[in-house]
């Protein structure tokens, strides 16, 4: 076989080799002239999969590496009878520990305690779901909104989106939905964000359309909105006003734990060898965690203790520090710096390569550790 596979998938050449050659290429680069002589396609979500780019080539497999579909047609392949596989929940978990990581890192800065605190998910999905979970353990209120999740399942224990907005924390976990009865391009325009409560935290790693990023930028100042922007409109050009007020920002990386990434290539390995009726044989070795084991100190309230432990696995005002280099680019050149950082990332592990060294016996701290997948030694 022939494959050309996104250059920036995890052990993509060590994966899919077995099958033939690989070609690794640029996302934004793979065009239809590169796939005259492709059988299998894989891709990350910059790579836009439709008629265009497949027309008139053998290409029979398509997978994307990510949990987001937006980027394919799949109505195109369907017609044509090309086999497509994603990667749905491969980085959840990765995601769940970004959002809190921010969450905590605000709460400690702000003195906030969480306790009392009201956060509405928005997307009740892989990532929401462990959103929800988390959030109970914290003993947060939680509001969950997911209308086609509320039709199938015809629970009550979702609320319309009118109910989000008053909540203290808000963040989104929605697939990109062009059209229809669940369209989420700019759920949240000027009429809604106009809605949300004067001081609230508001996170958007879904996708950057979900949000419409020049209502965002005009009320962060008028609500006085603590944001997290993981995702962004018009990647990789984009809105350099709204990365100047944005609390915390980062180039679409949520996702991106080494964990994640290699679970996204394995599951698109393994639907490529269902397809083949291939037996499964290639297994990752991941490397040793340096430095797994965190120790606190210092005696403290919960949310600065959780933030000193989460910083410690992962330091957000790195990637916004990164962000912000932007300002002293050309603007030519910062579509292509956005690319960079993503293409360069260094990847974090998830927090079950770590263990939390406690001094004194903290019943309430240990439980909430073990939610979050931390190991405790005492």
């Amino acid at each position: 076989m022939n494959i050309v596979v996104d250059e920036n998938i995890a052990f993509a050449e060590e994966a899919f080799s077995k099958f033939g050659n690989v070609e690794l290429m640029h996302g934004r680069k793979i065009s239809n002239s590169n796939l005259q002589n492709a059988d299998a396609l894989i891709v990350r979500s910059i790579t836009k999969v439709n008629e265009e780019l497949l027309k008139s080539t053998p290409v029979k497999f398509v997978g994307t590496a990510t949990i987001g579909t937006d980027h394919i047609d799949q109505d195109y392949l369907k017609s044509m009878n090309i086999y497509f596989s994603d990667a749905k929940g491969c980085n959840a978990d990765a995601v769940a520990e970004y959002v809190f990581t921010s969450i905590f890192k605000i709460a400690a800065e702000q003195d906030i305690s969480l306790k009392d605190k009201t956060i509405g998910v928005v997307g009740i999905g892989n990532i929401g779901s462990r959103i929800v979970k988390l959030a109970n353990a914290l003993g947060m209120k939680v509001l969950m909104n997911d209308p086609p999740l509320k039709r199938k399942a015809g629970s009550k224990d979702f609320v319309p989106l009118k109910e989000i907005y008053s909540a203290d924390i808000i963040t989104l976990h929605v697939p990109l939905n062009k059209e229809g009865e669940d369209k989420t391009v700019h759920l949240f325009n000027i009429e809604n964000l106009n809605k949300l409560n004067d001081g609230a935290i508001f996170i958007n790693a879904s996708r950057g359309q979900v949000t419409n990023n020049l209502a965002l930028s005009e009320m962060i100042e008028k609500k006085n909105l603590h944001v997290v922007l993981d995702v962004w409109e018009d990647e990789p050009d984009i809105n350099i006003d709204l990365l100047k007020k944005v609390k915390f920002a980062s180039p679409h990386v949520a996702g991106y734990s080494l964990e994640g990434k290699v679970n996204g290539t394995a599951m698109i390995y393994n639907a490529l060898c269902k397809l083949l009726n291939v037996m499964p044989s290639w297994q990752p070795t991941l490397p040793e965690v340096s430095n797994s084991i965190i120790e606190l100190k210092e005696e403290s309230n919960l949310e600065q203790k959780l933030n000193d432990i989460f910083s410690a696995v992962y330091d957000i005002k790195r990637d916004d520090n990164q962000m912000r280099n932007m300002f002293g680019i050309p603007d030519n050149e910062r579509p292509k710096y956005f690319d960079s950082l993503r293409k360069n990332y260094s990847l974090r592990r998830e927090f079950p390569n770590y263990n939390i060294k406690l001094n004194s016996k903290d019943d309430e701290l240990i439980k909430i550790l073990q939610v979050f997948r931390f190991n405790i030694i005492q």
